[in-house]
Parts: C-alpha cells; sequence; structure tokens
C-alpha cells in the first residue's frame, strides 16, 4: 500500500485563518489515520507581502494547535534552483516556450476578445506548433515561458469531497509559468512541489478548483504522479456570508487571545464540514480513528460562535484544575498589571476561584475577569448597593457581620451561618444574597456565596460589610 503523504502549505501574507486552520486539521488527521506524513511547506514566493513575522506566526498557530508536522517545513523561496531546472527541461521537451507578447498586445487581446464576446485568453501567437511559422523575436521584450497545455480532450478527476469534475482543455489558457524575470508563478511551484515531495492526497479549499486541471495537466506533462485532490467549501459567518476579520476573529491566534482552548477549537473546526455520526465532542485519538475522507461535507459550513463557546466550556470543565489554573494565572497577572493597588496573587486561592467560575465560563478571558475582581483594591458600588440595601435587610446583614468574626472559617460553617440568619431574620435567601453580592463583589449574580465569603477571607468580608452598610 502507498505510504499517504498528505501537506498543508499556507502563504505568509498574514497570520493563519480558522479557514486554514481546519484544512490543516483534515490534512494532518489524514495522514494520521493511515500511518502516513504530514508535511508543512510554506510557499513564501509572494516576496512583497509574505514576512517573516508571518510565517512565525503561522508555526506558533500550528503548534498550538498541536498540528505537527512529520516532514518540512520546507520554505519555497528555498527552492527556486529546482523550479528552474524544471523549466529548462519543459522547454527543452517542448512542454513549455517562450512568449513575447508584450503587456500592450496581451490587453489589446482581451479587449477584442471581450467585444467578441469570446473567453479571454492567451491567443497562442509565440506556441509552437508542426509547420507554424513564429513572429520575429522582439529585441525589447523580456519573455514569460508559458506551459504548453492540451488544446483538446478534457481534464477531469474524481474529487474526494466533491465528486467528479472534469473541464474542457481548450478553455484553458497557457498559463505562465515563469515571469520575464525568472520567477516561477505559483500553479507551476505547486506542482512541482508536491511532485517532489511525493504529496498522494491534496485537501484544500474549493477557491483552488480551478487551479487543479492547469496542476494536472503539468503534472502530466512532467510524467509525474497525480495526487487524489479533496476541495473543501469555504467557511461562512453566521449571516451566510463570507467569513471576514470585520465581523469575527479569523486569525487562529486571536482564539487562543480571547481564551479558547486548542483541543476546543480543534473539536469544534472537526465538526464544521466533517461528521462522525452525532457526536459532537470527541478526543484527539478517537477523531484520527475516525476520520475519512468519504465524510467530509460538500455543503458550505457556518460558523457559530455560540457552538464553539459551548465545545469550549467542556473543555475547560474537563480540564485538570491544576492545569488549568496554570493557564489563568498569566492572563489575570496581565489584567492586574494595568492597575497601581492590587493585591498579590497569593492573598487569594487562584485554583479556588477558577474551580468556582470554570462552570459558569465560555473561556479562559471569562475566569480571568471574574478572578480579577477578587485581587483589586475594593471600592463599593454605591449606587448597586443603596439600590438593594433597605430597611428590611439591614439587621440581618449587620447581623451576620458580626456573627462572621467567630466562626470557623469553612465554607460549611459560612453556609450554616447564612441559613440561620435567614431564619432568624424571617427572609428569602434573594432578600440576603442579593445585597450581600452588591456590597462584597459589586455585583448582583455570582456563584454560591458561602465559597465567595471564603475565597475573599475573613477580615476582608467584615471590612466590606462594615463599608457597605454605611453607605
Amino acid at each position: 500500500m502507498t505510504t499517504i503523504r498528505t501537506r498543508f502549505a499556507p502563504s505568509p501574507t498574514g497570520a493563519l485563518h480558522i479557514g486554514g486552520a481546519r484544512t490543516a486539521l483534515f490534512s494532518w488527521a489524514l495522514a494520521k489515520h493511515f500511518g502516513g506524513t504530514f508535511v508543512l511547506r510554506i510557499e513564501d514566493t509572494d516576496v512583497e507581502r509574505s514576512t517573516p513575522e508571518n510565517v512565525a506566526e503561522i508555526l506558533n498557530a500550528m503548534q498550538w494547535l498541536s498540528l505537527t508536522h512529520d516532514d518540512g517545513p520546507y520554505y519555497q523561496m528555498q527552492r527556486m534552483d529546482r523550479y528552474r531546472e524544471v523549466i529548462a527541461q519543459m522547454l527543452e521537451d517542448g512542454t513549455a516556450y517562450y512568449c513575447y507578447t508584450s503587456k500592450e498586445e496581451l490587453e489589446a487581446m482581451r479587449e477584442a476578445q471581450k467585444a467578441r464576446g469570446e473567453r479571454e485568453k492567451y491567443d497562442g501567437t509565440w506556441r509552437p506548433e508542426a509547420g507554424k511559422t513564429l513572429p520575429a523575436i522582439p529585441a525589447e521584450v523580456q519573455p514569460v515561458v508559458r506551459f504548453k497545455n492540451p488544446l483538446t480532450g478534457r481534464t477531469s478527476w474524481v474529487d474526494v469531497v466533491k465528486g467528479e469534475i472534469s473541464f474542457n482543455n481548450e478553455e484553458l489558457d497557457d498559463l505562465i509559468i515563469a515571469r520575464p524575470d525568472g520567477t516561477p508563478t505559483y500553479n507551476f511551484c505547486v506542482v512541482v512541489d508536491d511532485w517532489d515531495m511525493g504529496i498522494t492526497h491534496v485537501i484544500r479549499g474549493d477557491d483552488h478548483v480551478n487551479n487543479t486541471p492547469k496542476q494536472i495537466n503539468i503534472l502530466k506533462a512532467l510524467g509525474a504522479p497525480i495526487p487524489a485532490y479533496g476541495h473543501i467549501p469555504m467557511i461562512l459567518a453566521p449571516d451566510g456570508t463570507k467569513l471576514s476579520k470585520r465581523k469575527n476573529a479569523t486569525a487562529v491566534m486571536d482564539y487562543e487571545r480571547m481564551g479558547y482552548l486548542p483541543e476546543a477549537l480543534n473539536n469544534y473546526l472537526a465538526r464544521l464540514g466533517w461528521g462522525h455520526g452525532d457526536d459532537e465532542i470527541f478526543t484527539r485519538e478517537q477523531f484520527v480513528e475516525w476520520f475519512s475522507v468519504e465524510h467530509l461535507s460538500s455543503s458550505s459550513s457556518q460558523w457559530d460562535p455560540k457552538k464553539l463557546n459551548w465545545v469550549n466550556n467542556h473543555y475547560i470543565n474537563q480540564k485538570d484544575n491544576a492545569e488549568l489554573t496554570s493557564l489563568i494565572e498569566p492572563r489575570v497577572s496581565k489584567r492586574l498589571a494595568a492597575y497601581e493597588h492590587v493585591a498579590p496573587l497569593t492573598s487569594r486561592p487562584l485554583a479556588a476561584i477558577v474551580e468556582l467560575y470554570k462552570s459558569r465560563s465560555d473561556t479562559l478571558e471569562d475566569i480571568a475577569t471574574a478572578a480579577e475582581g477578587f485581587y483589586l483594591k475594593y471600592e463599593p458600588n454605591v449606587e448597586l448597593i443603596r439600590e438593594h440595601l433597605n430597611d428590611a435587610n439591614r439587621p440581618a446583614l449587620a447581623d451576620f457581620a458580626t456573627k462572621l468574626k467567630d466562626i470557623a472559617w469553612e465554607k460549611e460553617s459560612i453556609n450554616a451561618l447564612i441559613k440561620s440568619t435567614l431564619a432568624d431574620h424571617t427572609l428569602k435567601m434573594s432578600a440576603l444574597g442579593v445585597p450581600l453580592r452588591a456590597i462584597l463583589l459589586g455585583l448582583t449574580q455570582s456563584p454560591s456565596l458561602d465559597a465567595i465569603i471564603h475565597i475573599i477571607g475573613r477580615d476582608e468580608v467584615v471590612q466590606r460589610l462594615t463599608a457597605g452598610l454605611s453607605v
């Protein structure tokens, strides 16, 4: 059996997009399912827009998602000699030719075709054919190199996602494979790379469908094997339009910064265009075991932030609390650095705060936001306190503050005091809980009060209650 070799080939003209991450995930899973090789290739021939910072961001995102490559990374700019070698051989074999048509002539050609209602393409002026006399070579024009595409027949393939796709060769252009300065073009570099790297399966976005027949024909001209191709539809925004950073975060590392876990993002991306029955949550190992290109959808998927939050909440709650706390700590520290007067992190049990808030949080940032308040200098929310403090609950709160000074400092004792205070003053929980939260936290909702009070600490709670009751 042929060893499966897949590849992910991002262009470092920007950060890794979530659509690209999904492509990488499917390519990685296909290789892993068959015990094959996952190749990483950086297509950096767009010199003006490709930057080292973008390369670093892409590699960082791949590492964060644990989409580890087995081979590479290869950089196209380091393979120029190889591309020129192949082009020279194609010129010698007659599968490519020099074209001296100027930009002005090419523009005039297209305008004339457009006026006649014809498809705009190169007219083959410099294409060598038996018995054809070529024009005199103009001294002032630097030639491009064009691929000699077949003029008849069809180029077809069975797409592993979309089924059979076919193009008439007469509709395809003699595409340029080398520019006037000798630098190779995208479609040519991809072909040589896939050939040299032994790629057996190409999973990519369906915006590449029109490139595939061109690449197949070049591969045939080179006598190279044809990979299996699978083109996955794009991810759409929640409103059905094209996903863009104006409406939703699109860079993978934006999701890291917003507090999503990599295993949650991987799980969510896997379900955008692939499925295994009704399974929504699955381990990485299960995903690899279950993955099959036959289960890739040929329909577009829609980005659903609420669903992503649900998946992320699941993984947050499944994570070991010590590990989760280690992820939260730098986020809280970063937030506290913006303030002058804060309590040190050691002054409150961060692990207990994380444990308390994780079930209520969709992201790590949600937990960090909640934890932040436990370390900031206390400032009573006077307006909120006055809204909820009244003659009916003030005596109960004062009684509660007094008795807090003498009880054992554990959640069970605090909970018992809350219940006895309600009974002694004939109050419902909301009548005591809402003003108590307003005084202690400046909020009207929170996790269980006994846990909150225990974390804040006896002296601080008494001080806050004293201050709150005096507003």
